[in-house]
């Protein structure tokens, strides 16, 4: 077992549109996120979820208040730094899966590897071609992505989020996309992420359904948590 069990912490986050007039889209946001727990978080649309989504995945950093990961104060670092967090700590799996088409499954799964640049070539190969086994997608490993299901799509963007093993997977409306068929097979995926790998997961969903089998759920309105 890891020594830390407080992945992500959000302490006293606030956030402000400027324009077109000032508005308080954040306020007051306090959670944390433990080792290999599977949150989501729902509100209806405009509650301030994926405003949310973006600062905790250090995209956003125009707010206030503070963000650690790992126990590590993240708010206030540079550019460069951010995207070295990011890339290594944190996986993503949005709503839309943005492989690029012309390149095979494999190639996919290895950009943000190669991005960090931590392994060579052959490593980074064989990580991902691992994770595609974990995901039981290996056969497709030298389709085009262009050529795959949007199911499979799907999961193949799974496989790129866990190439560099991060501490957490955020996922913003992940089965969003997907028929129930797929949203369940995706929702079996992140929770043996989470059991058999212990892996966090913090998924923006407004599936009902898909929330109430996680572990947790953070529930938004206007801007605030309210349970």
């Amino acid at each position: 077992m890891k020594d830390v069990t407080v992945i992500l912490e959000a302490k006293n986050i606030n956030k402000y549109f400027k324009k077109p007039v000032p508005f308080h889209v954040l306020k007051d946001i306090n959670f944390t996120v433990d080792d290999g727990e599977f949150i989501s978080i729902m509100g209806k649309s405009g509650c301030g979820k994926s405003t949310l989504l973006y600062i905790l995945s250090t995209m956003d950093t125009d707010y206030d208040g503070q963000l650690y990961l790992k126990n590590e104060l993240v708010t206030g670092k540079s550019r460069d730094s951010l995207s070295y967090i990011r890339n290594k700590h944190i996986g993503f799996v949005f709503q839309f899966h943005y492989l690029l088409s012309e390149f095979s499954v494999l190639e996919n799964v290895m950009l943000p590897a190669k991005k960090l640049g931590e392994k060579s070539l052959k490593e980074i190969e064989k990580a991902a071609f691992e994770k595609l086994e974990i995901l039981n997608i290996e056969k497709l490993a030298h389709k085009k992505a262009s050529q795959i299901s949007g199911g499979e799509k799907q999961r193949v963007a799974i496989a790129r989020a866990l190439i560099n093993n991060p501490s957490i997977i955020m996922g913003d409306e992940p089965t969003g996309n997907l028929d129930s068929h797929n949203a369940e097979n995706v929702f079996k995926i992140f929770k043996n992420l989470s059991e058999e790998q212990g892996l966090s997961l913090l998924i923006v969903t407004h599936d009902i359904d898909f929330a109430n089998k996680t572990d947790r759920i953070i529930e938004m309105l206007d801007g605030r948590i309210i349970s």
